[in-house]
């Protein structure tokens, strides 16, 4: 196969990864607490002779994430909240802890409070925090202080962003999480009863998204005369 089609596939390659990665971001464009995500290109140059010829390739193995804040949405939901600055929530699933800006809570019937699937909220040390049976009054502080009927109960562990290219999407809001690297948040604050929009700008990524679709045609169309290049020059020699 000729150097131009191989050129040609890592190029189309990545723009096929692209497009699936602006399909999610689209498709959670309303989705609490998502952070966008992109696709970096990077060249590869290698020597392909003792001449001064080479082989340049694109590589699409980058990944950016985009951590900046979104919007807010008032719900006036008891164990809605979201975070005012840069931070996550931490969560305990099967798999071990994750961190995640969503902040659509609810209670257990054992009080514990949790996301809609199931995993529990952590606090400040990392362990699950529950309401008292009874209470009637729950008020979560900036600092995430939980109050139950005026008296503090526990704190809403607020955890400082870890480094993006290390952190790995595990479901649509949440992320892998060291639980020994997380560091405490210094400057996030958390708004009881609201909830964080996704950062996502839809508008820009379907703009992305057919400047994309077009760059992939094209370099269909170059790989589809390459290779009937190639098959006219090999009937040619073997007329």
């Amino acid at each position: 196969m000729d150097n131009a089609i191989y050129a040609g596939l890592t190029r189309q390659s990545g723009l096929m990864r692209e497009m699936r990665v602006i399909a999610n971001n689209i498709a959670n464009s309303e989705t609490n607490g998502f952070r966008r995500e992109g696709v970096i290109f990077s060249e590869y140059l290698t020597a392909t002779g003792n001449g001064r010829e080479g082989l340049s390739m694109a590589n699409a193995r980058g990944r950016l994430l985009d951590l900046e804040q979104a919007g807010m949405s008032a719900t006036g939901g008891t164990y809605d909240m979201a975070i005012d600055g840069q931070g996550f929530f931490a969560v305990q699933t099967p798999e071990g802890t994750r961190i995640t800006r969503a902040g659509a809570f609810l209670t257990s019937a054992e009080g514990e409070i949790m996301t809609a699937d199931g995993y529990r909220l952590l606090d400040e040390g990392l362990a699950p925090i529950q309401i008292p049976p009874g209470a009637t009054s729950v008020a979560v502080g900036a600092d995430g202080t939980i109050s139950v009927d005026g008296n503090q109960m526990a704190r809403v562990g607020l955890f400082a962003n870890p480094d993006p290219a290390g952190m790995l999407r595990s479901g649509g809001t949440m992320f892998t999480a060291d639980e020994t690297a997380l560091q405490p948040a210094e400057d996030a604050r958390i708004q009881q009863g609201f909830l964080e929009d996704s950062n996502v700008d839809p508008i820009a990524e379907v703009s992305r998204m057919i400047e994309v679709q077009r760059a992939y045609e094209m370099g269909q169309n170059l790989l589809d005369r390459e290779d009937k290049r190639i098959r006219d020059a090999i009937a040619a020699m073997t007329r």
